[in-house]
């Protein structure tokens, strides 16, 4: 699965998460903070939990295809930088239990 994530309008953290929660469906009681994002995105594969409204199947990846991202990198390098590298803890953090990775992203910088 590829969603495709236009990140071109995100200026501050409110616009990072108001835009993740929108794209993905992230429930209410989302944190709007990296460690609530993370576990959303941990969970792409398990519809149980209900913290995404997008899924796929377990053994499969959603492919963020990150739109504008050379402008997000060069206007704010802290949201990019913990994109980045948040995106990755995820799968470690799957790995780590003996789970297949979830996520990936994609972009032009």
């Amino acid at each position: 699965m590829i969603l495709r994530i236009d990140v071109g309008k995100v200026s501050s953290w409110k616009d990072f998460h108001d835009l993740f929660a929108r794209e993905l469906g992230f429930p209410e009681l989302y944190g709007r903070n990296m460690d609530a994002w993370i576990d959303c995105m941990t969970s792409l594969d398990d519809p149980e939990y209900g913290l995404t409204a997008t899924h796929v199947e377990p053994g499969k990846t959603v492919t963020l295809y990150i739109e504008n991202a050379a402008k997000l990198k060069s206007a704010q390098p802290q949201i990019w930088d913990a994109l980045t590298e948040c995106s990755t803890f995820v799968n470690l953090s799957r790995i780590d239990v003996d789970l297949p990775p979830v996520l990936s992203l994609a972009f032009q910088i």
